[in-house]
């Protein structure tokens, strides 16, 4: 199928979702993500403590609603307080952590994994992400981030940033990461498996569709879901839908844009997060640099109640001219937020 066949045919199945998918707020009447525990009246979530939990699509895990980035846990200054942080949202009950390979140079993993012991890791459900495209260089990256991670198995093992129409094609020839990722799993390094990428749905859809070809599943999905994507290159309109229909865990990412949806002056932090939960999230993975934003975090959750469809227009409303060309979702239309652009050589090897 060349690129022309594929867009023409992601055009008719955006259309086909668009009139027929009204995706429901998470816990409304009618929540269609294959979770049915009720709580309050709500569907598909659970309310303990501080946070709410939700189930990984098809895998029956119980997960956070509210996930930590691993990327902000690299940037703190002090590693010990990075350590505190994360031990922090764990004890509180923020349990899904996120990483990846690539993040600063390995340091998000190391802290991470200095973060999970002394009975931690238990707690916790720890992902992280891969850039190797061939199998060697996929299985290599595996074991260095169970490596710096401290433990023999993760929960949830995903190819990092799927921007590229071709990346698919180069992970599964012959020879490519998923088989490494398959072999991964077999020997018990990997419970669940995933895929990632920001740039544009089309990636997204075609990730999903190799996939298929290859008899691949899928139980996770990362995307970007926050209050501007509804206008452009919209994930939630094209990708999410199909998501949902094929019970895949939903892990939206970007709610405030990096943070550059912020700078908009047309929503509050709270706000962001609260859309993104409101969406057939399983968890709505966010930045935490410091104490003030993990309460921010947990405060989210405190507080989400599912939103009205009145409340979603006037939200959409609200951020609609700003957000349609794409100015405060600078990951959509930016090469400086492709990390493996920058540095193909964690691609490994290229061949087809």
């Amino acid at each position: 199928m060349n690129r022309r066949d594929f867009l023409n045919r992601a055009t008719i199945a955006a259309g086909l979702a668009a009139a027929h998918n009204v995706l429901p707020a998470f816990g409304s009447e009618g929540e269609q993500t294959g979770v049915s525990e009720m709580k309050n009246g709500e569907a598909g979530q659970k309310k303990e403590g501080e946070m709410i939990y939700r189930t990984l699509g098809k895998t029956g895990e119980k997960v956070s609603a509210v996930g930590l980035g691993g990327f902000h846990i690299g940037k703190i200054k002090d590693e010990r307080e990075s350590i505190r942080l994360i031990r922090a949202a764990i004890d509180r009950g923020l349990t899904f952590m996120d990483n990846s390979w690539d993040y600063h140079n390995g340091e998000s993993e190391m802290r991470m994994g200095k973060a999970l012991k002394d009975g931690y890791r238990r707690k916790a459900f720890v992902m992280t992400k891969f850039d190797g495209r061939d199998k060697k260089t996929a299985a290599r990256q595996i074991d260095q981030s169970l490596l710096r991670l401290q433990t023999d198995r993760v929960d949830l093992l995903q190819f990092h940033e799927i921007i590229r129409l071709e990346d698919p094609d180069r992970i599964f020839v012959p020879g490519g990461a998923a088989e490494a990722l398959t072999e991964a799993k077999k020997a018990g390094k990997v419970r669940f498996v995933g895929f990632t990428g920001h740039k544009d749905p089309i990636v997204h859809l075609r990730m999903l569709e190799i996939a298929r070809e290859n008899n691949f599943v899928f139980d996770a999905v990362q995307l970007p879901l926050n209050v501007m994507d509804a206008h452009f290159r919209s994930f939630e309109k094209q990708v999410l839908p199909r998501l949902v229909q094929n019970n895949i865990g939903v892990l939206g990412m970007k709610s405030m844009g990096d943070p550059y949806i912020l700078e908009s002056k047309t929503v509050t932090p709270l706000e962001c997060l609260h859309y993104a939960l409101n969406l057939p999230t399983s968890t709505v993975i966010t930045g935490i640099e410091n104490m003030p934003q993990l309460e921010q975090a947990f405060e989210a959750a405190r507080t989400f109640k599912p939103m009205s469809p009145a409340q979603i227009s006037s939200l959409l409303a609200r951020t609609e001219a700003a957000a349609k060309t794409g100015k405060y979702e600078r990951f959509k239309t930016d090469v400086r937020f492709d990390a493996t652009a920058k540095n193909p050589e964690w691609l490994g090897g290229m061949e087809m």
